[in-house]
């Protein structure tokens, strides 16, 4: 069976949070508010052995155990456009975006043979998916594949440093194994998300003051831009917070 997709510059994918390699963080730092993003799921899920595979298990001693993404990502609110979109809805930086950004639809935290569901546009979304549109999906694998191998490496180099994360927070955060838990069990999908200072502080990050430079303007303009809004409470919180972190690292490092 093969699928067809085109993407037609609609720039409906360019809202919210954008998920990143860890290169892609360190090189977007100046661009985007960063945070450490937390995506559980439980034994069992189509989704676990890829997740298990790139993040991290977490044994559950009441309940099945987790798989959980950990990753870097562009932190802005779902009705928030990337910062380099422009007017006419294309990319600003299309010649050094993201990987996430190239392999989109595709996506390599997910097995490949279930990509096919993933080319279903979303409500809003102007995908072309009709017979015009080049095949791009086939006897369940992706046909045009450099952009998808491209990250998918990315993801298995950058495995050693996101275990070493884990580990770090898990020693010094201690609720937050409950945290994921809870999430979780929800019927919906949700995230814990936590400091890209705390990542910086993990890794020992050797420029871990530039990037923290880079950041702190970044994360008051957004602090005040979600000032006031109830539904953004969460994103201004985290962002004033972060300002905090950000400056204490500028300060100390």
């Amino acid at each position: 069976m093969t699928h067809r997709f085109l993407c037609t510059a609609c720039g409906k994918c360019c809202y919210g949070q954008i998920p990143l390699t860890v290169q892609d963080a360190w090189v977007h730092a100046k661009r985007f508010p960063l945070a450490m993003v937390w995506s559980p799921v439980r034994e069992g899920s189509k989704d676990f052995n890829s997740v298990a595979r790139f993040g991290t298990v977490v044994a559950m001693p009441k309940a099945k155990n987790l798989a959980v993404l950990i990753v870097p990502t562009a932190y802005l609110p779902p009705t928030f456009a990337c910062p380099e979109l422009t007017a006419d809805n294309l990319c600003a930086i299309q010649l050094q975006k993201p990987a996430r950004c190239r392999t989109m639809p595709f996506y390599p935290y997910r097995e490949e043979q279930f990509q096919a569901e993933l080319l279903a546009p979303r409500p809003g979304w102007l995908c072309d998916i009709s017979a015009a549109a080049p095949i791009v999906f086939a006897d369940k694998q992706i046909v045009e594949r450099d952009d998808f191998e491209f990250e998918l490496q990315a993801l298995q180099e950058q495995h050693a440093i996101i275990l070493r994360y884990a580990e770090y927070m898990f020693k010094y955060t201690p609720q937050l194994r409950e945290s994921l838990a809870k999430v979780a069990a929800k019927p919906k999908a949700g995230q814990v998300v936590t400091s890209l200072s705390s990542f910086l502080t993990a890794i020992r990050h050797p420029d871990t003051k530039s990037i923290a430079a880079q950041q702190l303007p970044l994360l008051q303009h957004y602090a005040d831009q979600t000032a006031g809004q109830s539904d953004l409470h969460d994103f201004h919180r985290n962002y004033l917070q972060w300002v905090k972190e950000m400056r204490f690292l500028v300060d100390r490092v």
